[in-house]
């Protein structure tokens, strides 16, 4: 979780300029490039900003079978729907990067609106936070906007996940988050982040089932090794590479 402002808008991921746009249907041609040759070349991904969190859900798709996936739903159900029709796209499955409410807090609602389309992630340990989101969510003033969410699939570290023929391993990186998993494509070099590492900042770990030093841990011996290059989307905040983050980010450098 990640305080933030307001100010909904859809954004088209440029992954080597790391620069944005407002309007999807102008932008949707900047996409990712691929070398799996079980995917189509071209893989694009789409942020919108949902909840009072500014919680970056992100859509991914392959661009030839216009077939892909929501990461982090955590609520704005219609934001995420109308955004999902206005790049045309069929979501095929639910992917949650940890358990926090502003990341899961949509999941239940999405799933159901999708069809009862399956959900992976994240590891199990985040299986209780996730059982909670209601009470959470009147913890932090918004009762009734997010609800309870589980998995269809819970992930360990080693597994993988498909999208569209697009293919993430999965590390389990705790310290945010008891279950929290970073998603990595090797071909694309480019990784969902969740809130594990920012631009410029990691999760807080003030929270329940936190740990200061299992993030510093998971991040040294996890991500940093995936290398300079690798773009990623985190889950609040601007995108950024491991290698800017290796440099400037006072919590690693």
């Amino acid at each position: 979780m990640y305080g933030a402002e307001k100010g909904r808008r859809l954004r088209i991921f440029l992954p080597r300029a790391l620069s944005v746009g407002q309007n999807a249907k102008n932008e949707i041609g900047a996409a990712m490039t691929a070398s799996s040759p079980a995917a189509s070349s071209r893989f694009n991904a789409a942020i919108v900003p949902v909840t009072p969190f500014q919680q970056n859900c992100t859509l991914l798709w392959d661009e030839t079978t216009k077939v892909g996936c929501v990461v982090d739903p955590g609520g704005d159900v219609p934001d995420i729907l109308a955004a999902i029709k206005e790049v045309g796209i069929r979501i095929e499955k639910i992917l949650l990067t940890h358990g926090h409410l502003d990341h899961v807090g949509g999941a239940a609602e999405l799933k159901a609106a999708l069809g009862n389309v399956p959900i992976e992630g994240p590891h199990k340990a985040d299986a209780m936070i996730m059982a909670n989101v209601e009470k959470q969510a009147a913890t932090y003033g918004v009762p009734g906007t997010m609800k309870n969410a589980t998995s269809d699939r819970w992930l360990v570290d080693g597994d993988t996940v498909s999208v569209a023929g697009h293919t993430f391993e999965i590390l389990h990186c705790p310290g945010h988050s008891p279950g929290s998993v970073v998603m990595f494509n090797r071909a694309q070099r480019f990784a969902l982040m969740g809130d594990v590492l920012f631009q410029g900042s990691i999760g807080r770990t003030d929270l329940p089932g936190c740990s200061h030093d299992q993030l510093i841990t998971a991040i040294k011996t996890k991500v940093l090794p995936l290398g300079d290059d690798v773009t990623f989307i985190c889950g609040h905040g601007p995108t950024s590479t491991i290698g800017e983050e290796r440099l400037s980010n006072p919590y690693i450098a």
